[in-house]
Formats: C-alpha cells, sequence, structure tokens
C-alpha cells in the first residue's frame, strides 16, 4: 500500500487542449478517493497519467514518497480495473485472474493461492472453471477485480468499472467494490461520471470540472457545503435549485426578491452566511435543496413562495415534485456541463415554462397539476453564492 500525490499536475495535447490544469491531490494511504464529473472534465486523463497511460506536461505524480513520472506502468506497482473487462475469452476463470502473476513467472503454488483467496473474497470459487461467456457481467467485473487484486499491488486504479452493468448490479457492485476496498486497505483511486457512484463509495470525493478540481471533501461535506455553483449544482440528486435573487437589508433584516416574491431571511441563515449583510443592494445566487421544500400547509412558520405545479412523482417513500417558479434559474446541463467554466456560475440561465423548482414532499400529499402551490422554504438551510464568481459565500 501507498500514497498517492499529486503536484501541480498538468495536461496539454499536441492540439493545444488543456485536459488537465494544476491538480493537487493527495491520497492518503489505504484511502479511497472518487474523482467525478462530467464528460470531458480530465478526470480520466488524471487517472491515466497516475497510470502512465499518459504523459505528464508539467507538475509530478508520487507513489510511496517516490516520483514516478519516468516510470512505465508496469514500474509503478498499480493495478487498474477498465471500463470494459478484457477477458481472455478462451481462458478458464481462474486462468484469467492469475495471468498476470504467470507473466511475473510466481510459483504455480503460489499462484494456486491467490486465485483461491481471490475466488474466496470474490464469491467466484463455484465458477473457476467457466469460460467468459458463460458468466454474468456481474461476475465478468468480479474476475476482473480478481486479476487486479492477486497482484497486490500498492495502488488500484479504476475507471468507471461499472458502467457496462445494469443499474440493478450497479448497485450491488458499487457496495461489493467499497466492501472489498475496506477488507483489503489498498489506496484506491476511482473515476465515475455518476455522482450517486461517488457519493455512496469514496472516502473522499473529488470534483472535477472543466480539467479543474472544484473541490474535494467528504460526501456529507460536499453536500452540506459546496464550495462554488458547480459543486452545488452537481452533487445531489435531485440537484440543488438555483436562482439568481435580489438581497435587500431593511433595518438590518436580510430579505430575498424572488422573481418579485419576498423571502426574509431571518437571523439564523444571517449567522450562518456572515458575508451575506455585505451583498444587500445586489444579486446572490440561491440555492436550496428539495428536501428543504415543504407543503406550506405541513410547515406554516416558515415563509413561502408560490410555484406552478407541472408534474408529480409519487415514489411511495416521497412525492417529488415539480414547479415552476417566476425567477431566474440557473441549471447545468448534460451539453452544456462541458463548457461551464469551474467555479465561474457561467451555466445557461433559463426562464421558461419548463420547472426550475424540484421539492422532495412526504408521500400521499394531495396536489392538482396547474395549479399555483404555496411551498414553505428553511431560510436556515439554504445556500449562497456570488453571481459573478460563482463561490460560495458563507
Amino acid at each position: 500500500m501507498a500514497e498517492v500525490t499529486l503536484n501541480e499536475v498538468d495536461k496539454v495535447y499536441d492540439n493545444g487542449f488543456h485536459a488537465v490544469r494544476d491538480l493537487s491531490v493527495e491520497i492518503e494511504d489505504g484511502e479511497f478517493l472518487v474523482l467525478v464529473g462530467p464528460s470531458g472534465c480530465g478526470k480520466t486523463t488524471a487517472l491515466r497519467m497516475v497510470a502512465g497511460l499518459e504523459q505528464i506536461t508539467d507538475g509530478t505524480v508520487e507513489i510511496g514518497g517516490r516520483v514516478v513520472n519516468s516510470l512505465s506502468p508496469k514500474e509503478r506497482d498499480i493495478a487498474m480495473v477498465f471500463q470494459n473487462y478484457a477477458l481472455y475469452p478462451h481462458l478458464s476463470v481462474a486462468d484469467n485472474i492469475g495471468f498476470g502473476l504467470r507473466l511475473r513467472k510466481m510459483p504455480g503454488a503460489e499462484i494456486e493461492r491467490r486465485v483461491a483467496w481471490a475466488a474466496k473474497m470474490l464469491d467466484l470459487t463455484p465458477y473457476l472453471d467457466r469460460r467468459p461467456r458463460q458468466l454474468s457481467g456481474g461476475q465478468r467485473q468480479r474476475v476482473a477485480m480478481g486479476r487486479a487484486i492477486v497482484r497486490e499491488p500498492a495502488v488500484f486504479l479504476m475507471d468507471e468499472p461499472l458502467s457496462n452493468l445494469d443499474a440493478k448490479l450497479r448497485v450491488q457492485m458499487r457496495g461489493e467494490i467499497a466492501r472489498l476496498q475496506y477488507d483489503i486497505g489498498t489506496t484506491t483511486i476511482y473515476v465515475t461520471h455518476d455522482q450517486v457512484e461517488a457519493m455512496t463509495m469514496g472516502h473522499r470525493v473529488a470534483v472535477m470540472n472543466a480539467g479543474l478540481l472544484q473541490q474535494i471533501d467528504t460526501p456529507q461535506r460536499l453536500y452540506d457545503e459546496p464550495a462554488n455553483v458547480f459543486v452545488a449544482g452537481f452533487i445531489g440528486t435531485p440537484p440543488m435549485n438555483l436562482f439568481v435573487a435580489g438581497l435587500s437589508a431593511d433595518h438590518g433584516t436580510l430579505e430575498l426578491n424572488l422573481g418579485g416574491q419576498r423571502l426574509p431571511l431571518g437571523d439564523e441563515a444571517a449567522a450562518r452566511h456572515p458575508l451575506l449583510r455585505g451583498y444587500a443592494g445586489r444579486n446572490v445566487v440561491l440555492g436550496v435543496r428539495s428536501e428543504d421544500l415543504h407543503p406550506a400547509s405541513s410547515r406554516s412558520e416558515l415563509p413561502a413562495v408560490n410555484a406552478q405545479l407541472l408534474n408529480v412523482e409519487a415514489l411511495g417513500s416521497e412525492t417529488i415534485v415539480y414547479l415552476r417558479l417566476e425567477a431566474e434559474s440557473i441549471g447545468f446541463h448534460a451539453d452544456e456541463e462541458e463548457k461551464a467554466l469551474a467555479g465561474s456560475g457561467d451555466a445557461e440561465s433559463i426562464v421558461g415554462a419548463k420547472p426550475n423548482l424540484v421539492a422532495s414532499f412526504p408521500p400521499r400529499v394531495s396536489l392538482r397539476l396547474d395549479e399555483q402551490v404555496p411551498v414553505a422554504i428553511d431560510p436556515a438551510h439554504l445556500h449562497f453564492f456570488d453571481v459573478d464568481t460563482g463561490a460560495a459565500l458563507r
């Protein structure tokens, strides 16, 4: 096992594309770090530079305290699990798992011991004599994992290993991988575009966009304290609701103008965001999570705004409500994520007939489509960001 350190790492391709910019990350020995972000954000490029599959333009990568920039992949003591399983179809499961050990000319008895150990850990013992074509997708992924862990490397690198599986298998396998990493304790860097995968697996999560590291922290802190507008809009399902709102201070009391509707903030919100008073008389970006929105009838003590109800999804345990608030909203869309500048708030502004407010209401709530619905907002759980820089105001 070993710690991994990236010091101001850059990657610029021959065509001038700057894929990774000044990436500095310290990954502790035994840590499970997830790199997450939209397509083209640089996360896979960063992983490939650690693996030695991409040449580093600038900066250094250290594994176990030694700089590995000039070392080949096989000299770095890493094992990589790819999106495609890359199994040998003519070999048995046992032979696939032990293939790399045989290349190293390891004694046969040691190969058998390690293969049996990995197979038991991954529930593959009954399938050791089978060929890959006789296995399910999840079982093939386990074989690929087994081939990596039998090498007992210093670092595991995983590049979207679950993306070829169906939704049910992905949920099962992400739990198995997290448990496997916990049992083995090997330093692991895991790349995914799925923020749910990132939040449920990583000890820490590094959010990237446009080649820049946006924030690195524990999953809960990323959710509770996003560093900027991009992280706020990317982390969370449903995503955080984001609006441009005017901020005023009337006799010392802070109040938001949200599309012509007034929303008093109260003392608790002001105390949680001491920088906010300095923005009185200006616009700010307001963020609110779906779970901090409530039917006004159930939380009469909270301030409320009116929004048009456009759709309802009754999920049994909760009701997801889609509304339209007549206010300028900010949203990140799949085709725009790569254009959004890191931390700049340069997202597409949308004002239209589409839903721009998503709330998580209790089950069995009575609602009628197209009606104006009063939605209570808890000011103590609001988020605020600078309109120009996108940085969080705290």
